[in-house]
């Protein structure tokens, strides 16, 4: 069952530490039961708690994160330490700000308090979820070990929970525990649906567990313009370049150029390059595209809290993502930028790949 999104930090940037911004990218893509937790769409009970907490979510609203944050852990002291609203809040902000420490006790204290099996393994799964992210911060496998305790007690409760399993297979893979990290991936697998993009994300982890430690780009599948389904781990053995754009946007207008020719340059070898718009109105869309001739792959995510846009943690445009022939995150660049050497690199070694895999051809 998809559901909403648990995992907090899917807001972050994905320069800096490119392996760390990588799995962040990878767990925000999962999708979780949706579990009813009436006290944290209620917030808090107490009076002086509640002006604290509406504080915090106005601070929000004026992008002041640091002070919200400040806002919600007191809210949550002021309730007696039984808002759930607010440590969720203090969880996801925590996260953002690398603020480990509240976001850690926030955590705990929820996984605590939970009631019922759902909540349980929901707490459970957050603190994991908090853990793994804190883990590829500062590299430390007892982080991962303690993310791998918190997964077993989310899936201790009892209840369907593929998100959880797919998680530990990652945190498992990230301490090198290969067979075992396969073994939940195989669990993940039977059951998934058979085009769901984290099912084929996780057979390639049962073939190369390598690749779960990799900054891999978050999977995900699409219908094109043309009508093709397009995942992209369909696209293993290939290159692929994704162009973030927008008709509206000037300096993406002006990098159309670019793209076309490189579309053209490398359309005999193993590169496909998708355009994904963020435009909002399809008509126009589909009008420019024609116009233009864009004869490529074209996909419409309307808008930047789209799916795609959002799990790449695009906030800018033109926004290119270079992966290569494993589905490793390579390059990303804001702006229009001389990517052709780099692509003929990657380019060459899918070539030497497809060799390897078929020998004798």
């Amino acid at each position: 069952m998809r559901g909403v999104v648990i995992v907090y930090g899917a807001e972050f940037q994905t320069g800096g530490d490119m392996r760390y911004a990588a799995m962040v990218l990878v767990l925000a893509c999962l999708g979780v039961p949706v579990f009813s937790q009436e006290k944290a769409q209620d917030g808090p009970t107490n009076d002086k708690a509640q002006k604290t907490y509406k504080e915090g979510l106005e601070f929000l609203h004026q992008r002041r994160t640091e002070l919200a944050l400040g806002e919600f852990r007191k809210a949550d002291k002021q309730d007696g330490g039984h808002c759930v609203a607010c440590q969720q809040k203090i969880i996801k902000y925590g996260i953002e700000l690398r603020d480990w420490k509240p976001a850690e006790a926030a955590a705990a204290e929820m996984a605590g308090q939970a009631q019922g099996a759902k909540n349980v393994a929901l707490a459970h799964y957050q603190f994991g979820a908090l853990l793994t992210h804190e883990a590829m911060d500062k590299h430390n496998d007892e982080l991962f070990t303690r993310a791998h305790e918190e997964m077993i007690k989310a899936l201790a409760a009892g209840i369907k929970f593929p998100s959880a399993i797919y998680a530990d297979g990652l945190v498992l893979a990230q301490l090198k525990q290969d067979e075992a990290a396969k073994a939940r991936f195989e669990e993940f697998v039977k059951l998934q649906s058979e085009n769901d993009p984290d099912r084929q994300r996780a057979l390639r982890y049962i073939s190369q567990p390598e690749l779960a430690r990799a900054k891999m780009a978050p999977p995900f599948a699409i219908t094109t313009a043309d009508g093709q389904r397009v995942s992209l781990d369909d696209l293993a053995g290939k290159v692929v370049l994704l162009d973030f754009w927008a008709t509206w946007c000037g300096p993406c207008r002006e990098a159309l150029p670019h793209i076309r020719e490189i579309a053209k340059k490398f359309r005999e070898q193993p590169l496909v390059v998708l355009s994904i718009s963020l435009d909002t109105d399809e008509q126009k869309w589909k009008e420019f595209v024609a116009k233009n001739e864009m004869t490529w792959l074209q996909y419409r995510d309307n808008g930047f809290d789209a799916p795609i846009a959002k799990g790449f943690g695009v906030h800018s445009i033109p926004h290119t993502f270079t992966i290569d022939a494993d589905g490793v995150l390579q390059d990303e660049h804001i702006g229009d930028a001389a990517i052709e050497a780099k692509l003929k690199k990657l380019v060459n070694r899918a070539r030497e790949l497809q060799a390897t895999a078929k020998p004798g051809q």
